[in-house]
């Protein structure tokens, strides 16, 4: 199964992570600092749950690279929304399913 996670900030990262847990294939699109430092250091989600390590995760900005996803967990603001569902087009094929996580 392959997910991607349009907007690995804080919900979306907690999600990408608990679903790779679990053999799951999660491609993050992230922007900015956030993205190199996921890029070189992979993902730590710290919380009430406990601490859950990613080593190595597949991250980046350009949702073109990624292909036809099984899932699009879409977990953007609000004023992100429009611009990250014109960018989400080459993910999105005929079985798949977008998932809008607003926060």
């Amino acid at each position: 199964m392959r997910i991607a996670i349009v907007g690995a900030g804080g919900i979306g990262c907690i999600y990408g992570a608990a679903l790779a847990k679990a053999g799951a294939e999660v491609i993050f699109i992230a922007r900015g600092a956030h993205l190199a430092a996921m890029q070189a250091n992979g993902l730590r989600i710290e919380g009430d749950r406990g601490e859950t390590l990613l080593d190595k995760v597949q991250a980046t900005d350009n949702p073109n690279s990624i292909g036809v996803v099984d899932y699009a967990i879409f977990c953007v603001k609000l004023w992100d929304v429009e611009s990250a569902g014109t960018a989400i087009k080459p993910l999105v094929g005929r079985e798949t399913a977008v998932i809008p996580q607003q926060n």
